[in-house]
């Protein structure tokens, strides 16, 4: 299969899928390396694709027209309540897209993670556990922002209402 026949079909593969894919998991598909992969994904958004890669691997952005988008900031210095904030999110029906720090050197650090439920949340901390990481809020003394999307104001508001009684929500 030539390059821009298996672009076509990584796109394809991308847009049906609504969970991240593994670049590996491609790779093994299309009897490539990841490498290749890597590569493809970058030309494929050079020609305006939105593809977003997350610690789950690659997804299309699909619009969302019945949902809102909504960013909260949050502050929380021990590691172990992250689990407790996504969770909080999540157990309300919405979607953590990312996170965000204001880095006093770099500016806005920007991290994908697409998490919508308890599994994402425990894979999320597993993954940050086993690579041995550290969170973006590390750098900003807790302080971080997420954007979030959910399906109406009311759920918004409830989710704002629990992490402020946790302490979590900076305002």
């Amino acid at each position: 299969m030539d390059s821009n026949n298996r672009r076509k079909k990584i796109l394809e593969l991308l847009i049906k899928e609504n969970n991240p894919i593994k670049g590996a998991i491609i790779a093994d598909k299309f009897n490539v390396s990841r490498q290749v992969i890597v590569q493809d994904i970058a030309i494929l958004r050079a020609k305006g694709k939105k593809i977003m890669a997350t610690p789950n691997g690659y997804m299309v952005i699909k619009d969302n027209n019945n949902f809102l988008e909504k960013t909260i900031v949050s502050v929380h210095r021990d590691d172990e309540n992250i689990e407790e904030e996504l969770n909080i999110i999540v157990d309300l029906g919405a979607k953590v897209l990312d996170v965000i720090v204001e880095h006093p050197v770099y500016g806005e650090i920007k991290g994908q993670l697409m998490i919508s439920s308890r599994k994402d949340v425990k894979d999320f901390i597993k993954n940050m556990k086993e690579n041995n990481a550290s969170t973006l809020a590390t750098l900003t003394e807790g302080v971080h922002i997420h954007t979030i999307r959910v399906p109406n104001e009311e759920v918004f508001s409830q989710i704002k209402e629990k992490l402020k009684y946790k302490n979590f929500l900076l305002e």
